[in-house]
C-alpha cells in the first residue's frame, strides 16, 4: 500500500485516536467540540432575539396604529361643531350677549 493509501486507511479505521499520541488528539476534538457547541449556543441566542425583535416591532406598529386613531378620534372631538352638538345635546347654547371685559382698579 502507499503512504497515502495507508494513511487514509488508518484515519478511516481510527487508529488516531487509540494510539500512543492519542491523548493529544483527544485535546484537540474535545477543544473543538467545545468551540461547536459555544457556536451552537450563540447562534440559539441570536435566533432568540431576532424574534424578540419581530415581536417588538409587530407591538410598536400596533400600538402606532392604535395610537394615530386616539389621535383621529380626538382632533374629531376638538372640532368646534362636534362641541357645538354636544352641548346642544345636553341643553346648553351659545350667549347672545357678548362677554364683557372687567377692569380692576385698586387705590391705594
Amino acid at each position: 500500500m502507499s503512504k497515502v493509501k495507508k494513511g487514509i486507511y488508518s484515519f478511516l479505521r481510527g487508529s488516531f485516536l487509540t494510539d500512543e499520541s492519542a491523548l493529544k488528539n483527544w485535546k484537540v476534538i474535545f477543544f473543538i467540540v467545545f468551540l461547536l457547541l459555544i457556536m451552537i449556543t450563540s447562534a440559539h441566542n441570536a435566533d432568540k432575539k431576532v424574534i424578540k425583535i419581530t415581536e417588538l416591532n409587530k407591538f410598536k406598529r400596533e400600538l402606532r396604529a392604535e395610537s394615530l386613531d386616539t389621535e383621529t378620534i380626538l382632533t374629531r372631538m376638538e372640532m368646534e361643531s362636534s362641541i357645538r352638538r354636544n352641548a346642544k345635546e345636553r341643553g346648553l347654547f351659545p350667549s347672545e350677549t357678548p362677554p364683557k371685559k372687567i377692569k380692576v382698579t385698586i387705590k391705594k
